[in-house]
């Protein structure tokens, strides 16, 4: 090969172009496999350099481009049997690659090779089934657990931690390792090998979290493993930013601002919200149209591009909400202070103003930075019990100078809701789990979240601002993050018809599904309970929505333009788009070549980070969910619950309360037969008496048993 010289160059000779002229080399046609050494000498690489190649040959490495094979060559990654992936654990057998663009490969743990969850891994696709795929890893590109939380066994020449995640296989922790460490107690280990086809991995504790009989040791263990307690403070360079922000909106900060602080502004919230990025105001016309204007926070004029502040939200990505607890994106001065909507005070904030016909048809918008001082601070429960005329006389003195501004908010939200539905919104009608804690955080009591039309009210605002948005700033043709949703896949479709057939329903043109075949069955089913549970599989069938830089459409919505702009408080993708909306306004709508570029390219990676960051907050929030299900649940052990099936397996069937926890029943605990499952109707039947149970069937069921460390609740059937 002819000698290439990339670093010898001027001093202001960029790593890009460094790393772009490597990558180039090796997936030229005429490469030939080369070690580091080899590079070194090709290129006339001087030995200050070193760490410059070695960073560019490990990021290559990581982002799928080469792998180092066996003899420390550098193989480039073109063979179409292998894929680039994250390694997702679903237990210590099995687990499953996760492609960006592609379908994900089904992993046993023979074929491992040392990978452990959340690792980015290169896979060799062994089998091919249709769709199916099944791989093989051959290379780790990058370990992302490096820290595990677990309980110590103790033994007498060693010790083992068996973790909380149940992915992941026991650590070797050594004698002296482990030494004052006593058996039961919850910690935290830090890596110090990791596991191969034939070794566990090994660790050193590094932290005593607690005793197992500590008071909450259990939600302490599980906070402490996803590092929230880490995330509780914000670093000292951003909170020297912090500082410098005035809780108080300052006179120079009006400028260029449409005054609406003399007008009626509310905010309807849950009544403990302390994050209130959201005000409204409607009016209506003497043709009966409506006025709906909405104010959101305006957050990016305090959190300046490139700032600490800045590069620390994108990092969080969005806020995250447990029990008892908010690890909010942006500092609490933020988010509980001078960017919260608080009653009485002054804020800046971004309005929409929205002609609404009395249709529900958007006549014209207009997009504008105001200040407004908010009239009242209300609650949902108190707003529904407003509307639906409650005869409390203690409210009616507190909202009743605000009573006809909530009717007509009523009325437009009512108009917008049924468009929505016309149109072929599909409506997961699923009631959320809500966990009530007391001061010691000790679960009291776990019950649906109260959910009413205030509730809806809002909802209805903020979805018609979002679409209003994204259309706008479409045809603007600026950078901007929009909020996606694909069409499900054919096969998903087929399989939520076998589900489907138990209530005698069926979805029709699954191959060019529209989302009102979809909405048209939800809208046909009466009973609460069943439309719970086939909501749920619905949701199941569709593909995950995700934030991207292209405007592709929210399948679930029916909306042809979507985005988020309504939460920036607690979502980056809001955040964002609302200092492209700033800036265009300053800047008459005009952009230089260099600004589009550069937004371009945020908005595409900032995609990205923001869709892993809610899927990692959604994995937060449903562990906590669940290990706060078993810890209330095992007082009750012996009882017996009233349930619905909510799915039927080839091992089991898993119920439902009505206090919307979820369990367990074995085959083996059904009496009375023995059953078979008939996978191609998805009930299970009775070998003897032919007996059938299948989903949506009500039954009676008692609590056997609640596992902390599995978080799994089990019952038998009655």
């Amino acid at each position: 090969m002819k000698k290439k010289n990339i670093v010898n160059r001027s001093q202001n000779d960029k790593y890009a172009v460094r790393k772009e002229v490597l990558t180039s080399f090796f997936l030229d046609n005429q490469y030939k496999l080369v070690t580091r050494k080899q590079i070194i000498s090709l290129f006339s690489i001087p030995k200050n350099d070193f760490d410059i190649l070695d960073n560019i040959l490990k990021e290559l490495q990581e982002e799928g481009i080469i792998y180092k094979d066996e003899s420390n060559r550098y193989v480039p990654i073109t063979n179409k049997n292998l894929v680039k992936c994250r390694y997702q654990a679903k237990s210590g057998n099995y687990g499953f690659g996760i492609v960006e663009n592609g379908e994900d490969v089904y992993i046993s743990s023979k074929n491992l090779n040392g990978a452990m969850n959340e690792d980015d891994v290169l896979v060799e696709i062994i089998q091919t089934q249709g769709k199916s795929k099944e791989g093989k890893v051959i290379r780790i590109l990058k370990r992302n657990t490096t820290q595990v939380v677990g309980r110590f066994v103790k033994s007498r020449n060693f010790g083992f931690v068996i973790p909380l995640d149940d992915s992941l296989n026991d650590i070797y922790i050594s004698k002296k390792n482990s030494a004052n460490i006593k058996d039961g107690q919850v910690v935290q280990v830090s890596i110090e090998k990791y596991p191969t086809e034939s070794s566990k991995a090994e660790g050193k504790i590094i932290r005593i979290i607690g005793n197992a009989s500590d008071t909450n040791i259990d939600a302490k263990s599980l906070y402490v493993s996803y590092s929230l307690d880490k995330l509780e403070k914000f670093n000292e360079l951003v909170q020297q930013e912090i500082d410098k922000i005035p809780q108080n909106v300052l006179s120079i900060e009006k400028k260029n601002r449409v005054d609406r602080t003399k007008e009626r502004v509310y905010t309807i919230d849950a009544a403990d919200a302390k994050d209130l990025d959201d005000a409204v105001c409607v009016k209506k016309q003497a043709d009966g149209s409506y006025i709906l204007s909405v104010y959101i926070a305006d957050v990016s004029h305090y959190v300046k591009e490139d700032s600490f502040l800045d590069k620390e939200a994108v990092a969080r990505g969005t806020s995250i909400y447990i029990p008892g607890k908010v690890i909010p994106m942006l500092p609490k001065e933020l988010s509980n202070g001078i960017c919260s909507l608080n009653e009485g005070k002054e804020r800046l904030t971004l309005g929409v103003d929205m002609h609404i016909s009395k249709n529900g048809e958007v006549i014209n918008s207009q997009v504008f930075k105001s200040v407004i001082k908010v009239t009242k601070k209300m609650s949902y429960d108190k707003v529904y019990k407003v509307i639906t005329n409650s005869e409390d006389n203690e409210l009616k003195q507190e909202y009743g100078s605000y009573k006809d501004d909530l009717i007509i908010m009523s009325e437009l939200a009512k108009i917008l809701n049924e468009k929505r539905m016309k149109n072929g919104c599909i409506n997961f009608d699923i009631p959320e789990m809500h966990i009530i804690l007391d001061d010691e955080e000790n679960v009291v009591n776990i019950e649906p979240y109260p959910k009413t039309f205030a509730n809806q009210i809002i909802e209805e605002f903020m979805l018609i601002t979002n679409m209003v948005i994204a259309e706008r700033y479409y045809f603007l043709q600026l950078p901007f993050i929009y909020r996606i949703h694909e069409k499900p896949d054919e096969e998903k479709l087929r399989d939520l018809n076998l589900i489907l057939s138990n209530y005698k329903l069926r979805i029709k043109g699954i191959k060019d599904v529209h989302p009102k075949a979809i909405s048209d069955i939800l809208n046909s089913i009466d009973n609460p309970d069943d439309k719970d549970i086939i909501s749920t599989y619905v949701l199941r069938a569709m593909k995950l929505a995700k934030y991207s830089n292209e405007c592709l459409g929210h399948f679930g919505l029916n909306a042809k333009y979507y985005c988020h702009f309504t939460s920036p408080i607690r979502r980056y993708p809001d955040l964002f788009i609302h200092r492209i909306i700033s800036k265009s306004m300053e800047n008459n709508y005009l952009f230089s070549n260099k600004e589009l570029s550069k937004y371009e390219n945020e908005a595409e990676q900032y995609s990205k980070i923001s869709s892993e960051m809610e899927k990692n907050a959604t994995k937060i929030e449903r562990d906590f969910d669940d290990l706060y299900s078993v810890i209330y649940m095992k007082r009750f052990i012996g009882e017996e619950f009233d349930a619905k099936i909510s799915s039927v397996t080839s091992f089991g069937v898993f119920i439902k309360l009505e206090n919307t926890v979820e369990g367990f029943i074995s085959f083996n605990d059904i009496p009375g037969d023995y059953y078979i499952y008939d996978e191609k109707t998805r009930v299970i039947v009775g070998k003897n008496t032919s007996q059938q149970f299948k989903i949506g069937d009500s039954i009676k069921v008692r609590l056997i048993k609640a596992d902390i460390l599995t978080k799994q609740i089990d019952f038998e059937m009655i």
